[in-house]
């Protein structure tokens, strides 16, 4: 089963638990803030996907495959949950929502839609393993090293947060090697059928271009309660770039 992170209620539960699926490249630990702001009347719990942080390695990363697992987290815990994806796990969030309906009371899907897109993201892969692991013992040291091949230091601060220096030697709690290997499906989308009846939102970032006007059509016709919203001023990890707006939109759309 997928590693899980339980941030509990900070008051009696009168909502159900919050389930949080990070994208490519995250964890359960990058939604640690967000999610003890949101354990209010509610547990939220944060989970690693395979191939990911402290979950188990597997050799694919289908949505098929995540959405299951995210299934497996959810009978364990007890549905219906609420289930919130981003990016990649946004995908997997979609996935289980469509093809287990009954596990999901609503749904909210984090800056992605149910298309298949062309931005490979092997070269990150590329940058990470690249990275010269050799006696490294500082945060600080690994973003110099790692700055020599990603200039992005937002990414470079996110890819970081997978790094293990605690590790001797240091190392990813990546599978990289499967990630490359199954990116044209992590990338795409398997066109799964069906349609999940509950509310659902599309929260995007102003400054993103992941869920495009032409691609409404699309997501009302296996999503028909579908609301749309953008953060002003946000991109792609909309999260990170307007953690409080995003909670409060989060909460509000729970809780209505």
């Amino acid at each position: 089963m997928l590693n899980q992170v339980l941030h509990p209620a900070k008051e009696t539960p009168s909502l159900p638990t919050l389930l949080i699926v990070h994208g490519l490249f995250g964890s359960a630990r990058n939604w640690g803030a967000i999610a003890r702001n949101l354990a209010g009347p509610r547990d939220v719990v944060t989970v690693d996907q395979r191939n990911h942080g402290s979950s188990p390695r597997f050799p694919t990363n289908s949505y098929e495959d995540m959405g299951e697992d995210l299934a497996e987290v959810i009978e364990a815990l007890g549905a219906p949950v609420d289930l919130l994806g981003h990016s990649m796990g946004g995908k997997a969030a979609m996935q289980l929502a469509l093809t287990r309906p009954e596990l999901v009371r609503r749904l909210v899907v984090a800056d992605i839609a149910p298309v298949a897109y062309t931005h490979d993201q092997s070269g990150h892969i590329a940058a990470m393993r690249g990275l010269d692991l050799t006696g490294l013992t500082s945060r600080l040291e690994a973003d110099r090293r790692l700055a020599l091949v990603e200039p992005d230091p937002a990414l470079r601060a996110f890819f970081l947060q997978s790094l293990d220096l605690k590790a001797n030697p240091p190392e990813w709690r990546l599978n990289h090697d499967v990630l490359e290997a199954e990116m044209d499906k992590i990338i795409g989308w398997p066109g799964t059928p069906g349609a999940f009846p509950g509310p659902t939102l599309f929260l995007s970032g102003s400054e993103s271009h992941y869920v495009r006007p032409e691609y409404r059509d699309a997501i009302r016709a296996q999503f028909p309660k579908a609301r749309f919203a953008k953060l002003p001023g946000a991109g792609h990890w909309l999260h990170a770039d307007k953690p409080r707006e995003f909670e409060e939109t989060v909460r509000v759309f729970l809780s209505a």
